[in-house]
């Protein structure tokens, strides 16, 4: 298959490995600054197809001043996005030619920090959950072939319904993130 990352993959579990070596990296050029690495989006659900990009979401005690950790990512392949129109975050990705990674930077207990570790909580926890999730988004892959940005507008629809759930769980449960995988 060409290189091309619009599209869905079975679940692979080589993507654990390869989260772990690239969370490794990162913890050990950011040392003490991000207070949690982890492996979030759809690569990091046991047994879901997803296109194949590894999510790390990096917690900081805060996203200023960016100079306390964009030169350590950048020293490491990773350059960062300063054209992301998302305030809530800083947005780093792979170095040409590499293979494609998203890395998030949010605030420690910031709603998108605890989002995405809620929505991957809840979807390992509820695999029909996922299989929707999934439906969705190869129908929309299907709808829009050429068009990544509207595909990625109309899947919010399905990630705000799964989100409804996942709220109602987490207040049954008394959810709160897990330890850190880095």
């Amino acid at each position: 298959m060409p290189y091309n990352t619009y599209y869905l993959a079975p679940y692979d579990p080589d993507w654990k490995r390869e989260f772990a070596e690239l969370g490794a990296r990162i913890k050990h050029a950011l040392g003490d600054i991000p207070l949690r690495v982890d492996h979030i989006g759809s690569t990091s659900v046991e047994g879901l197809a997803a296109k194949p990009i590894i999510d790390i979401q990096v917690s900081v005690a805060s996203l200023e001043p960016i100079g306390l950790y964009k030169p350590q990512m950048e020293a490491i392949g990773f350059i960062h996005q300063a054209d992301n129109e998302e305030r809530t975050k800083r947005y780093f990705r792979e170095s040409p030619g590499q293979k494609r990674v998203h890395i998030h930077v949010r605030e420690q207990g910031s709603f998108g920090e605890q989002f995405a570790l809620l929505f991957r909580d809840y979807l390992r926890e509820h695999p029909s959950e996922g299989q929707l999730y999934v439906a969705e988004k190869r129908r929309l892959m299907s709808e829009y072939p050429d068009e990544r940005q509207k595909y990625v507008e109309e899947k919010e629809p399905m990630i705000w319904e799964i989100m409804r759930r996942a709220s109602r769980w987490s207040q049954q449960v008394g959810w709160k993130p897990g330890p850190a995988d880095y």
